[in-house]
This record gives C-alpha cells, sequence and structure tokens, in this order.
C-alpha cells in the first residue's frame, strides 16, 4: 500500500486559502554550486528550508566523504549570521567508487545519499557512469547501509529520442537494478513523465521521487513561446502536457513517495543565453512560491505540507522540522536577473508576476 502523509490545515477564517502556514520544509534536490556564486545564492534556499540534498556535481565532482566534508564546511561558512540550515551531503557516483567509501558515507553522519549521473546526461556529468553494473559492489554496499541512491533518470544513447530518455532509463536501467539489489533505496529525481510517476506510484515502497516546481507548472510549449526560451530549458527536458497533469496528479496525490527537489540550478545569463546553452532553472529564490502556484491551481493546497515538509524526512529516516513558514496570496513581480556572486542569475518567470508571497 502507499503511505501517505497527512493534510495540514490551512488557516481558518473567511480568507482561508489566502494565508497557508507549513512546517518548515526542505529542498530534497538542490545546485549550489561553489565558490562566490555558491555564497550568493545560498541564502535564496535558506530563508525558505531547512534542509537541502546538495547536489556533487562539481568540478571536480565531490567523489569521497573527505571533500564531501571540505565542501560542507564551505557552505556552512557562507551562511548569514544567524541563519539556521542544515546542508545534507551526497557523493558522486563513478564506476571507480569503492564499496568502502560507502560505508564512510554511512558512517559520517552528514553524507546522505550516493548521486548517480549517466556520463554526459546534464551539467558536470563527464565523470559518470556508462554502464551501471560497473557500480555493482557499491550498489551491495548502499543496499546494505539503507542509504539511497539519487538518480538521474535518463540514458544518453544518441539513437533514444531526448523526449523518451527517462522512460527508457527506467525500463532498461533502474528496473534490472532494482531486481539485481532488492534492498536498495532510490529516489527517481526530477520525474518528467507519466510512466516516471506510474513506475514510482506503482512500484516498491524503497523508490521514491522528486519533483521541480517548473515541471509542475509548465510543458514543453514554454520552452518556444515568442522564440527561444533558454531560461526554461532544463534536463530532463519538459514533457508534454499530459505528462505535466500527471506530475501535478502526483504531487497533489498525498503519496509520501513524491516530495519537495527544486532542481534549482544557478547559470549565468551569457551561458543560457548561448549557441550551446546550459541546462537548468533557477527557482531557489522564488521556490515556495512557485510551488503553491502549482498546488493553487488544482485546488490541492491543503497537500503542500505533506510534500514540502513530511514525506521527505519520512523517506530519509530524519525527523521532522520545528519552525513554520507563511505563505500569503499576495502578488509579487519577478527581478528580470538576480546578482549573484560573480554573475548575473536570470529566475524563473523573470519580469512576471507570481500571485503568492513568502512572508519572512
Amino acid at each position: 500500500m502507499t503511505p501517505t502523509v497527512p493534510s495540514p490545515a490551512v488557516v481558518a477564517g473567511p480568507a482561508a486559502t489566502d494565508l497557508l502556514t507549513l512546517r518548515r520544509p526542505d529542498d530534497w534536490h538542490l545546485h549550489l554550486r561553489d565558490g562566490a556564486v555558491m555564497a550568493a545564492v545560498l541564502d535564496d534556499t535558506a530563508r525558505q528550508f531547512a534542509r537541502a540534498v546538495v547536489m556533487p556535481n562539481l568540478k571536480p565532482p565531490v567523489t569521497t566523504v573527505a571533500q564531501a566534508a571540505d565542501y560542507r564546511e564551505r557552505i556552512l561558512a557562507a551562511l548569514q549570521p544567524g541563519r539556521v540550515f542544515e546542508p545534507l551531503m551526497t557523493l558522486y557516483l563513478t564506476e571507480a567508487t569503492p564499496a568502502s567509501e560507502i560505508g564512510l558515507a554511512a558512517r559520517s553522519g552528514f553524507v546522505h545519499a550516493v548521486k548517480l549521473y549517466p556520463a554526459g546526461a546534464t551539467t558536470n556529468s563527464n565523470a559518470g557512469v556508462r554502464d551501471l553494473r560497473h557500480c555493482d559492489s557499491a550498489l551491495a554496499a548502499l543496499a546494505e547501509t539503507g542509504m539511497p541512491l539519487l538518480v538521474h533518470a535518463e540514458v544518453t544513447d544518441p539513437a533514444v529520442d531526448i523526449f523518451d530518455r527517462e522512460k527508457v532509463f527506467l525500463e532498461q536501467v533502474l528496473r534490472p537494478a532494482l531486481d539485481r539489489h532488492p534492498q536498495l533505496r532510490v529516489v527517481v529525481e526530477h520525474i518528467t513523465t507519466a510512466e516516471a510517476a506510474a513506475f514510482v506510484s506503482q512500484g516498491e515502497d524503497r523508490v521514491a521521487a522528486t519533483l521541480t516546481a517548473h515541471h509542475l507548472l509548465y510543458n514543453r510549449n514554454a520552452l518556444f513561446q515568442g522564440g527561444l526560451r533558454p531560461h526554461m530549458y532544463c534536463l530532463p527536458v519538459l514533457k508534454r502536457e499530459a505528462h505535466r497533469q500527471a506530475l501535478v496528479a502526483a504531487a497533489t496525490s498525498g503519496s509520501a513517495r513524491f516530495f519537495l527537489g527544486t532542481d534549482s540550478a544557478p547559470h549565468a545569463r551569457e551561458l543560457k543565453e548561448h549557441a550551446c546553452g546550459c541546462a537548468g532553472c533557477y527557482t531557489a529564490a522564488h521556490a515556495l512560491e512557485l510551488y503553491a502556484e502549482a498546488f493553487d491551481q488544482v485546488g490541492a493546497l491543503s497537500r503542500l505540507e505533506g510534500f514540502a515538509s513530511l514525506a521527505g524526512p519520512a523517506f530519509y529516516g530524519l525527523p521532522l522540522n520545528a519552525g513554520q513558514v507563511r505563505l500569503q496570496r499576495r502578488p509579487q513581480l519577478v527581478p528580470t536577473e538576480l546578482a549573484r556572486g560573480d554573475i548575473a542569475v536570470v529566475p524563473l518567470r523573470s519580469g512576471e508576476t507570481l500571485p503568492w508571497t513568502l512572508l519572512d
């Protein structure tokens, strides 16, 4: 039976749906980068979320516990004074990752997952995995520890259409891996298709998924409205409207297998608006407002707290956060760009008005 999370109470009164109070949420998929950019984008997340699963695809990638410890210290040192935030660290899986490193990670207390990037699938993934069977000793160690494998679920075979790469990965790569390792726990990250939603909802309890705000709000038409829209380009790419509707249904279902993961990814404007533009949407600055809009569109605000604040900790075996955040139905204009360190970042919905505002 698919587990469910309880629904929160929307603030009572005549304007009940105009003010929403949630237990402080977490972001279960986040790109912070490093250096000046990391220090500049960090507070966009830390002011909303108590914790975030931090992706390891730096240059060079974070492949060892020692590297993860160093990266964690850089993140903590960059927090604004008085800000309370916990980075949940991950290791970058390679075909050379030894089982012993998985054991060190599980004992560290600060590494919470291992990330699988198929080689060449997305940003900084060239050091990733070409054949997952070559990682079976590491996967066996993961299964033994109970620490989850986080999966970018796309094949990179050029013969497979880009809109089919998630479906093919689930069928040809992930399903056999789950069969080989019956105790392996997996989070299929940033799912984009009806097939992925069904794979998770109809599968074993050891499989969960994260969903982004942009995949809940947009279909692939958004890439081409009024011309090519590079700031809507992400990987996995936006899909058809039928898939978007299936994702919304999964996110708002109350199932504890689906939880919030922004996949927020800062790129400099000039690297997005480029002949070969980078993949990734920057949503961290207005993440909760975007999710509130997606849930509100289908009358599911009462399910937002379960998705944002309860389901993720349950899957990872972590305590619920103390404290609350409040969202008000109040329009706000999204800036056309944000100065973040030594780059200018264009946020999702730049220059547009959002219907919800996070109250500090």
